[in-house]
């Protein structure tokens, strides 16, 4: 049996895991996750966001993990790093960080074949008002979306407790990039939108794994993708700021498989 098969698919095509495969996504998450609290220290004004990627693929190596951005469609780093405008899908590279600078940093790692991915926001040096807001809104914005999560409920759900916070906040919601189904595989069925309407789209069911990861801009939400084929920006040079985790859907709501095992998953860690 191909180990990627396991478990049954729904009418969408979505995987539905057993009971057991939540032991492997919490291991691989959580692995994920401290790699996002060692390198918090790192997080310093004239780091270079290379430098960084360095360390992550580093400790990748040195867990026994996998790295799974590696290779895949040809990117060569253990880290996305989006900087202040870069909406997700930055490169690392010999960028310097400058003060009120603030960063998403996004890992996914192989832990026996089990996909554990993250994202959280960072600044180096002090973090600026409308910075400071963005963030708190967009992680607000992440945990109402995971409130959501439970059998019965759809992703229409998910969205729309999403966006209807975000834009209350007078902050829009990125269109153009989603969350996704993972377990065994990095992307797979649902598309988990982080916009759309109450009870719309596929029915939560017990064992279904995906990201909720959504990308929050102070101003409006068109994005454009750089010459490099991976770098999305906004369009008007707008904040974006983001937040990830991986669950998994339970019998009476959900599991968070990437919570930060030194409670530093928000920035300004004081505030959680």
């Amino acid at each position: 049996m191909d180990d990627t098969n396991r478990g049954r698919l729904t009418k969408d095509g979505i995987r539905i895991y057993e009971t057991r495969d939540f032991a492997g996504m919490h291991i691989a998450g959580t692995l994920a996750a401290q790699i996002l609290d060692d390198i918090a220290p790192y997080i310093t004004i004239g780091q270079t966001t290379g430098e960084i990627d360095r360390l992550i693929t580093e400790w990748v190596v040195a867990s026994g993990a996998t790295s799974a951005t590696i290779g895949y469609k040809g990117y060569k780093h253990a880290s996305c790093i989006s900087v202040n405008h870069v909406v997700c899908h930055g490169i690392p590279a010999d960028k310097v960080l400058k003060d009120g600078d603030i960063l998403n940093i996004d890992v996914t790692v192989i832990v026996d074949g089990w996909f554990g991915d993250t994202s959280r926001m960072y600044v180096a040096g002090k973090l600026g008002r409308k910075a400071e807001r963005l963030i708190q809104v967009t992680h607000d914005a992440l945990m109402l979306g995971i409130e959501a999560v439970k059998p019965g409920n759809t992703f229409g759900d998910i969205g729309h407790a999403i966006q209807s916070y975000a834009e209350a906040q007078r902050m829009s919601v990125v269109r153009d990039f989603c969350g996704h189904g993972l377990g065994r595989v990095f992307h797979a069925p649902p598309n988990v939108l982080h916009y759309g309407r109450a009870g719309t789209g596929p029915v939560l069911e017990e064992g279904m794994f995906f990201t909720i990861e959504p990308m929050i801009n102070l101003g409006r939400p068109e994005t454009k993708v750089l010459a490099d084929d991976w770098t999305a920006v906004t369009r008007d040079k707008s904040l974006s700021a983001q937040f990830e985790h991986s669950v998994g859907v339970t019998a009476d709501g959900c599991e968070i498989f990437t919570l930060s095992p030194g409670g530093l998953f928000h920035p300004t860690y004081a505030q959680v």
